[in-house]
Protein backbone atom coordinates (compact mmCIF):
# COMPACT_ATOMS: atom_id res chain seq x y z
CA UNK A 1 0.00 0.00 0.00
CA UNK A 2 2.83 2.38 0.84
CA UNK A 3 4.36 1.78 -2.58
CA UNK A 4 1.06 2.72 -4.26
CA UNK A 5 0.72 5.87 -2.17
CA UNK A 6 4.30 6.96 -2.87
CA UNK A 7 3.84 6.21 -6.57
CA UNK A 8 0.66 8.31 -6.64
CA UNK A 9 2.50 11.17 -4.95
CA UNK A 10 5.30 11.01 -7.52
CA UNK A 11 2.84 11.01 -10.42
CA UNK A 12 0.83 13.86 -8.90
CA UNK A 13 3.94 15.99 -8.41
CA UNK A 14 5.21 15.21 -11.90
CA UNK A 15 1.87 16.17 -13.49
CA UNK A 16 1.51 19.31 -11.36
CA UNK A 17 4.97 20.54 -12.34
CA UNK A 18 4.37 19.67 -16.00
CA UNK A 19 1.13 21.68 -16.01
CA UNK A 20 2.85 24.60 -14.29
CA UNK A 21 5.73 24.50 -16.77
CA UNK A 22 3.34 24.31 -19.73
CA UNK A 23 0.92 26.91 -18.32
CA UNK A 24 1.57 29.44 -21.09
CA UNK A 25 0.91 26.87 -23.82
CA UNK A 26 -2.15 25.42 -22.09
CA UNK A 27 -3.70 28.87 -21.71
CA UNK A 28 -3.04 29.62 -25.39
CA UNK A 29 -4.77 26.40 -26.45
CA UNK A 30 -7.77 27.25 -24.27
CA UNK A 31 -7.89 30.70 -25.87
CA UNK A 32 -7.86 29.09 -29.32
CA UNK A 33 -10.93 27.04 -28.41
CA UNK A 34 -12.81 29.86 -26.67
CA UNK A 35 -12.25 32.39 -29.50
CA UNK A 36 -13.16 29.96 -32.31
CA UNK A 37 -16.75 31.31 -32.64
CA UNK A 38 -15.34 34.75 -33.49
CA UNK A 39 -14.34 33.47 -36.93
CA UNK A 40 -13.56 36.24 -39.41
CA UNK A 41 -15.77 38.81 -37.69
CA UNK A 42 -14.51 42.11 -36.31
CA UNK A 43 -15.28 43.07 -32.70
CA UNK A 44 -14.67 46.72 -31.78
CA UNK A 45 -12.28 47.05 -34.70
CA UNK A 46 -10.14 44.03 -33.80
CA UNK A 47 -10.16 40.41 -34.93
CA UNK A 48 -9.64 37.04 -33.29
CA UNK A 49 -5.87 37.01 -33.87
CA UNK A 50 -5.59 40.49 -32.35
CA UNK A 51 -7.36 39.41 -29.18
CA UNK A 52 -5.11 36.37 -29.00
CA UNK A 53 -2.12 38.72 -29.15
CA UNK A 54 -3.51 40.84 -26.30
CA UNK A 55 -4.24 37.70 -24.30
CA UNK A 56 -0.72 36.32 -24.80
CA UNK A 57 0.86 39.62 -23.69
CA UNK A 58 -1.38 39.77 -20.60
CA UNK A 59 -0.49 36.18 -19.67
CA UNK A 60 3.22 36.96 -20.08
CA UNK A 61 2.91 40.00 -17.81
CA UNK A 62 0.96 37.91 -15.29
CA UNK A 63 3.68 35.24 -15.18
CA UNK A 64 6.39 37.81 -14.64
CA UNK A 65 4.47 39.86 -12.07
CA UNK A 66 3.69 36.84 -9.90
CA UNK A 67 7.25 35.51 -10.41
CA UNK A 68 6.04 32.34 -12.08
CA UNK A 69 8.59 33.20 -14.73
CA UNK A 70 11.96 34.89 -14.28
CA UNK A 71 13.30 37.74 -16.39
CA UNK A 72 16.06 35.45 -17.64
CA UNK A 73 13.43 32.99 -18.85
CA UNK A 74 11.51 35.85 -20.47
CA UNK A 75 14.64 36.87 -22.40
CA UNK A 76 14.94 33.35 -23.80
CA UNK A 77 11.28 33.39 -24.81
CA UNK A 78 11.65 36.80 -26.49
CA UNK A 79 14.65 35.60 -28.51
CA UNK A 80 12.79 32.49 -29.61
CA UNK A 81 9.79 34.64 -30.53
CA UNK A 82 11.95 36.75 -32.88
CA UNK A 83 13.56 33.72 -34.53
CA UNK A 84 10.18 32.06 -34.95
CA UNK A 85 8.66 35.15 -36.58
CA UNK A 86 11.50 35.18 -39.11
CA UNK A 87 10.76 31.58 -40.03
CA UNK A 88 7.01 32.26 -40.14
CA UNK A 89 7.44 35.20 -42.53
CA UNK A 90 9.39 33.02 -44.93
CA UNK A 91 7.24 29.89 -44.77
CA UNK A 92 3.91 31.74 -45.11
CA UNK A 93 5.08 33.84 -48.04
CA UNK A 94 2.74 33.22 -51.02
CA UNK A 95 5.65 31.83 -53.05
CA UNK A 96 6.24 29.16 -50.37
CA UNK A 97 2.85 28.82 -48.62
CA UNK A 98 3.77 25.95 -46.30
CA UNK A 99 0.76 27.04 -44.26
CA UNK A 100 -1.49 30.05 -43.96
CA UNK A 101 -3.35 32.12 -41.38
CA UNK A 102 -6.88 32.14 -42.80
CA UNK A 103 -8.37 34.92 -40.70
CA UNK A 104 -7.78 38.69 -40.78
CA UNK A 105 -5.79 40.70 -38.23
CA UNK A 106 -4.96 44.32 -37.55
CA UNK A 107 -1.70 43.54 -35.77
CA UNK A 108 0.29 41.56 -38.28
CA UNK A 109 3.54 41.63 -40.19
CA UNK A 110 2.90 40.87 -43.87
CA UNK A 111 1.32 37.40 -43.81
CA UNK A 112 1.87 36.67 -40.10
CA UNK A 113 -0.33 37.85 -37.20
CA UNK A 114 1.90 39.05 -34.38
CA UNK A 115 0.50 36.57 -31.88
CA UNK A 116 2.02 33.69 -33.90
CA UNK A 117 5.45 34.05 -32.31
CA UNK A 118 3.93 33.37 -28.91
CA UNK A 119 3.03 29.83 -29.98
CA UNK A 120 6.73 29.07 -30.39
CA UNK A 121 7.53 31.05 -27.25
CA UNK A 122 5.27 28.66 -25.34
CA UNK A 123 7.73 25.88 -26.19
CA UNK A 124 10.68 27.94 -24.95
CA UNK A 125 8.71 28.84 -21.83
CA UNK A 126 8.03 25.17 -21.12
CA UNK A 127 11.71 24.24 -21.39
CA UNK A 128 12.87 27.16 -19.26
CA UNK A 129 10.33 26.58 -16.50
CA UNK A 130 10.81 22.80 -16.51
CA UNK A 131 14.54 23.13 -15.87
CA UNK A 132 13.83 25.09 -12.71
CA UNK A 133 10.77 23.23 -11.44
CA UNK A 134 12.30 19.79 -11.88
CA UNK A 135 15.78 20.93 -10.74
CA UNK A 136 17.26 19.48 -13.90
CA UNK A 137 20.85 18.34 -14.35
CA UNK A 138 22.06 16.97 -17.68
CA UNK A 139 24.87 14.45 -18.02
CA UNK A 140 27.00 13.81 -21.15
CA UNK A 141 25.77 17.01 -22.78
CA UNK A 142 27.56 17.65 -26.11
CA UNK A 143 29.57 20.82 -26.55
CA UNK A 144 27.52 23.93 -27.33
CA UNK A 145 29.50 24.43 -30.53
CA UNK A 146 28.32 21.05 -31.81
CA UNK A 147 24.73 21.61 -30.68
CA UNK A 148 24.69 25.13 -32.11
CA UNK A 149 25.93 23.89 -35.48
CA UNK A 150 23.14 21.29 -35.52
CA UNK A 151 20.33 23.71 -34.66
CA UNK A 152 21.58 26.39 -37.07
CA UNK A 153 21.64 23.79 -39.84
CA UNK A 154 18.12 22.70 -38.82
CA UNK A 155 16.83 26.29 -38.84
CA UNK A 156 18.34 26.94 -42.28
CA UNK A 157 17.02 23.62 -43.61
CA UNK A 158 13.46 24.64 -42.72
CA UNK A 159 13.77 27.26 -45.46
CA UNK A 160 16.33 25.92 -47.93
CA UNK A 161 14.54 22.59 -48.39
CA UNK A 162 12.30 24.30 -50.94
CA UNK A 163 15.26 25.04 -53.21
CA UNK A 164 17.84 22.34 -52.46
CA UNK A 165 17.78 18.83 -51.03
CA UNK A 166 16.06 18.36 -47.66
CA UNK A 167 18.74 17.10 -45.26
CA UNK A 168 16.51 16.45 -42.24
CA UNK A 169 17.32 12.72 -42.23
CA UNK A 170 20.99 13.61 -41.89
CA UNK A 171 20.12 16.06 -39.11
CA UNK A 172 18.11 13.36 -37.31
CA UNK A 173 21.04 10.97 -37.54
CA UNK A 174 23.49 13.58 -36.20
CA UNK A 175 21.18 14.41 -33.30
CA UNK A 176 20.88 10.74 -32.34
CA UNK A 177 24.66 10.37 -32.50
CA UNK A 178 25.50 13.39 -30.33
CA UNK A 179 22.68 12.92 -27.78
CA UNK A 180 22.80 9.11 -27.56
CA UNK A 181 24.53 9.15 -24.16
CA UNK A 182 22.89 12.32 -22.86
CA UNK A 183 20.79 11.75 -19.74
CA UNK A 184 18.44 14.14 -17.95
CA UNK A 185 18.26 13.98 -14.14
CA UNK A 186 15.27 15.55 -12.37
CA UNK A 187 13.89 15.71 -8.85
CA UNK A 188 10.56 14.42 -7.52
CA UNK A 189 9.72 13.88 -3.84
CA UNK A 190 13.42 14.29 -2.96
CA UNK A 191 14.25 11.42 -5.31
CA UNK A 192 16.40 11.71 -8.42
CA UNK A 193 15.19 10.16 -11.67
CA UNK A 194 16.97 9.72 -14.99
CA UNK A 195 15.68 9.62 -18.57
CA UNK A 196 17.42 9.66 -21.98
CA UNK A 197 17.37 13.08 -23.64
CA UNK A 198 16.25 11.58 -26.97
CA UNK A 199 13.21 9.92 -25.37
CA UNK A 200 12.16 13.22 -23.77
CA UNK A 201 12.47 15.07 -27.09
CA UNK A 202 10.40 12.45 -28.92
CA UNK A 203 7.66 12.55 -26.28
CA UNK A 204 7.54 16.35 -26.36
CA UNK A 205 7.39 16.33 -30.17
CA UNK A 206 4.33 14.07 -29.93
CA UNK A 207 2.66 16.38 -27.38
CA UNK A 208 3.24 19.40 -29.63
CA UNK A 209 1.88 17.44 -32.59
CA UNK A 210 -1.34 16.91 -30.62
CA UNK A 211 -1.46 20.65 -29.85
CA UNK A 212 -0.92 21.34 -33.55
CA UNK A 213 -3.93 19.22 -34.45
CA UNK A 214 -6.05 21.13 -31.94
CA UNK A 215 -4.80 24.45 -33.34
CA UNK A 216 -5.49 23.59 -36.98
CA UNK A 217 -8.91 22.14 -36.09
CA UNK A 218 -9.84 25.53 -34.62
CA UNK A 219 -8.32 27.27 -37.67
CA UNK A 220 -5.48 29.11 -35.98
CA UNK A 221 -3.48 28.16 -39.05
CA UNK A 222 -4.10 25.72 -41.91
CA UNK A 223 -1.91 23.63 -44.15
CA UNK A 224 -2.81 23.74 -47.87
CA UNK A 225 -4.47 20.30 -47.71
CA UNK A 226 -6.67 21.45 -44.81
CA UNK A 227 -8.20 24.52 -46.47
CA UNK A 228 -11.20 22.74 -48.01
CA UNK A 229 -11.72 20.23 -45.20
CA UNK A 230 -9.82 19.67 -41.98
CA UNK A 231 -7.93 16.44 -41.45
CA UNK A 232 -5.34 15.28 -38.96
CA UNK A 233 -1.85 16.70 -39.41
CA UNK A 234 0.48 14.13 -40.97
CA UNK A 235 2.88 12.15 -38.81
CA UNK A 236 5.78 13.61 -40.76
CA UNK A 237 5.38 16.87 -38.81
CA UNK A 238 6.75 15.08 -35.76
CA UNK A 239 10.19 15.38 -37.34
CA UNK A 240 9.80 19.13 -37.81
CA UNK A 241 8.77 19.59 -34.20
CA UNK A 242 11.66 17.42 -33.04
CA UNK A 243 14.16 19.69 -34.81
CA UNK A 244 12.40 22.80 -33.54
CA UNK A 245 12.57 21.44 -30.00
CA UNK A 246 16.33 21.06 -30.41
CA UNK A 247 16.56 24.73 -31.37
CA UNK A 248 14.54 25.78 -28.34
CA UNK A 249 16.48 23.48 -26.02
CA UNK A 250 19.91 24.77 -27.07
CA UNK A 251 18.85 28.41 -26.64
CA UNK A 252 17.48 27.71 -23.17
CA UNK A 253 20.49 25.66 -22.04
CA UNK A 254 23.00 28.22 -23.28
CA UNK A 255 21.36 31.22 -21.68
CA UNK A 256 20.10 29.73 -18.40
CA UNK A 257 22.83 27.30 -17.42
CA UNK A 258 26.48 26.27 -17.46
CA UNK A 259 28.19 23.24 -18.96
CA UNK A 260 30.94 22.07 -16.62
CA UNK A 261 33.22 19.13 -15.97
CA UNK A 262 31.73 16.49 -13.70
CA UNK A 263 33.82 16.52 -10.50
CA UNK A 264 33.12 12.83 -9.92
CA UNK A 265 34.15 11.92 -13.47
CA UNK A 266 36.27 14.59 -15.24
CA UNK A 267 35.73 12.84 -18.60
CA UNK A 268 32.05 13.73 -18.46
CA UNK A 269 30.33 17.07 -18.93
CA UNK A 270 27.24 18.07 -16.97
CA UNK A 271 24.81 20.98 -17.30
CA UNK A 272 23.28 22.83 -14.37
CA UNK A 273 21.16 25.96 -13.93
CA UNK A 274 23.10 29.10 -13.13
Amino acid sequence: MEIIVNGAKLIAEFVAKAVCAALFGILLLLAFVITAPMGHESFYGLYRYDYLLIFAVVVQIFLLYFKLESWSEAKVIALFHIMAMGMELFLTHPAIASWQYPQPAVFKLYTVPLFAGFMYSAVGSFFARSLRLYQVRIDHLPSFAVMLALVVASYINFMTKFFIADIRLILFAISVFIFWKTKVYFQLQQHTFKLPMLLILLCLAFVIWIAENISTFYQIWLYPSQVDAWHMVGWGKLGSWYLLLLLSLVLVLKILGDRQRDHANPKHWVWRLK
